[in-house]
């Protein structure tokens, strides 16, 4: 990901989910807010109700190559924050990286091109 930091501390993400908007759908729950930087900062949470281990970690990494192949479609200088809910550790990769396109557009975080 080339211009997206991490978000880390616990403080920022609280902000975004009280302060912030936010887009849901059967898999993902998605927060943002303008941050006043030049790039974007990505935080990612998978609880344990998703499952072991091995599948929150399994799904984090699907999120999260989702977003880095759209990175050039969204808007810079958000804070985004990613919540995976239970259905998102069942689901094929197709499904969270349709459905997070959808939460992003939703918020509007969707750079469209104009049609000529």
């Amino acid at each position: 990901m080339e211009t997206t930091v991490s978000l880390k501390q616990n403080h920022q993400f609280r902000r975004l989910y009280s302060k912030g908007k936010s887009a849901v759908s059967p898999c993902l729950a998605v927060y943002c807010r303008k941050n006043r930087l030049d790039h974007d900062r990505l935080g990612l949470t998978v609880g344990t109700k998703v499952g072991k281990a091995w599948l929150r970690n399994r799904t984090r990494r699907r999120i999260r190559e989702a977003f880095r192949l759209h990175e050039a479609e969204i808007r810079r200088g958000y804070d985004i924050v990613i919540v995976a809910r239970v259905k998102a550790g069942f689901s094929r990769y197709p499904v969270l990286e349709r459905e997070l396109l959808k939460d992003l557009d939703r918020l509007g975080l969707l750079i469209r091109e104009k049609d000529g």
